[in-house]
């Protein structure tokens, strides 16, 4: 059997273990039949052109997620941000793990997607913005059918959470293979603020394929600060839906550091909704072997005085492949919008591929809108410069590699994460600094 099929058949024996009077059982019902029709996207999508699901989607997946399998945290401390105070909310084989977490309702919520979906107290927030700005597409309409479990964190007006909140997902190879599919739902007030780190993590070396959904709502003048940090094993793939939307005078930010995986994909998308907006979307992509690395990026554009920065580097070396699909919309009414897009990439192998295609749509004419990609090698002048200084060929490669990925890093808010991933690409480039993430 497909897993198309076998997906559209278990979703009755999903429904017996969901209650069906809750507010999202409609919602659930409409995706599974949208996904029935849609399946699974295709290289004969545009927007596909370059990634094919076809060898993850082979494997028989586990659909179901069953008793967890406990870790102990000594175990899997390295994949936590673990010098730094911050609130936990972690899965094992998508199932919660009460003792590797700290949640709170303490002035925020911060906490379970099935406790929401399911309780009478979150009946509000979610009929106002569960599933309003996911679009309708195979792979989301899959994971809203099948959502139950993942984060749900809530920060009412004129609040700032005292820490940040980290959200990991550890998958350990129970099943011979397992797909995971956790929905997440941020929603930050007026004048709120918030920073959220993101980790999928295969502890197996058995295929993990996870289609995950965020859909995060930034109020007027809210401060949302998100970091997705990808590493994982050569047979775990990522599908990575993300989808923001902002309203007057907000900042919202994107980092995304894809270092590892099978086939990992990024759709970000971000619709701002008032004045005064600003869109960041910054990520490193450093991969080797035969990984492939997708990045799908929207900002639309729909008002006046609004800014959106993108800034993209990826350094690709033997046989992996990067893809960069990068668009700016910007409306007629979208005056005084300033939008800056940019993927610089250095191939390491010439076997190594990227495409790469950033686009402009720009129907306002008071605008500054930019938008351009280099690919290339390492700067041969610059190398021999350092040689000549004493500093050994790959001592100077890596070197030149690091400076080229380290300027994304500018804009990384949380000091305690910005030395670990500085670390981690130190690592990925062969400079041995003695730290493993």
């Amino acid at each position: 059997m497909e897993l198309k099929d076998k997906l559209v058949s278990s979703f009755l024996a999903f429904e017996n273990t969901v209650d069906v009077d809750a507010p999202v059982h409609d919602i659930r019902s409409n995706a599974i039949k949208i996904f029935e029709e849609k399946g699974f996207p295709s290289k004969k999508e545009e927007a596909w052109k370059y990634t094919s699901l076809n060898s993850v989607l082979k494997h028989d997946y586990s659909i179901f997620p069953k008793e967890e399998n406990a870790l102990e945290f000594k175990d899997v401390k390295k994949y936590f941000i673990y010098d730094l105070d911050t609130y936990k909310i972690v899965f094992i084989d998508g199932k919660y793990s009460s003792h590797l977490s700290e949640t709170t309702h303490d002035k925020i919520d911060v906490c379970l997607m099935s406790s929401a979906l399911d309780h009478v107290k979150y009946k509000p927030v979610i009929e106002a913005y569960f599933n309003k700005i996911a679009p309708k597409d195979g792979l989301t309409s899959l994971n809203t059918a099948f959502s139950k479990e993942g984060a749900y964190i809530h920060i009412s007006k004129n609040i700032q959470a005292d820490k940040p909140i980290q959200i990991i997902h550890f998958s350990t190879g129970k099943e011979s293979a397992q797909m995971l599919q956790p929905r997440n739902l941020i929603v930050v007030g007026e004048n709120s603020h918030v920073q959220i780190i993101e980790r999928h993590q295969s502890l197996t070396d058995n295929p993990v394929l996870t289609n995950s959904v965020t859909e995060i709502y930034a109020d007027k003048s809210a401060f949302v600060d998100c970091y997705k940090i990808q590493n994982d094993n050569q047979n775990a793939s990522l599908i990575d839906n993300t989808f923001i939307e902002q309203h007057a005078k907000s900042v919202a930010s994107v980092h995304t550091f894809a270092f590892g995986g099978n086939i990992t994909r990024n759709n970000l998308n971000f619709y701002q909704k008032g004045e005064g907006i600003d869109s960041i979307l910054n990520g490193v992509t450093i991969i080797e072997g035969k990984q492939h690395v997708d990045h799908n990026t929207l900002v639309h554009h729909t008002e006046p005085n609004c800014e959106s920065h993108q800034d993209y580097k990826g350094i690709f070396d033997e046989k992996a492949t990067g893809v960069f699909n990068g668009k700016i919309i910007v409306n007629k009414e979208a005056q005084k919008t300033n939008a800056f897009q940019s993927n610089n990439n250095i191939l390491l192998s010439d076997k190594a591929t990227i495409n790469s295609k950033p686009q402009l749509e720009i129907f306002a004419d008071d605008v500054k809108c930019s938008h351009g990609c280099t690919i290339g090698q390492l700067d041969e002048n610059a190398l021999f410069y350092m040689k000549s200084r004493g500093i050994g060929e790959k001592e100077a490669r890596a070197l030149l590699m690091y400076a080229f990925a380290n300027n994304v890093l500018e804009s990384v808010k949380i000091p305690q994460l910005k030395t670990r991933i500085n670390k981690l690409i130190a690592n990925k480039l062969g400079v041995n600094i003695g730290f493993d993430l």
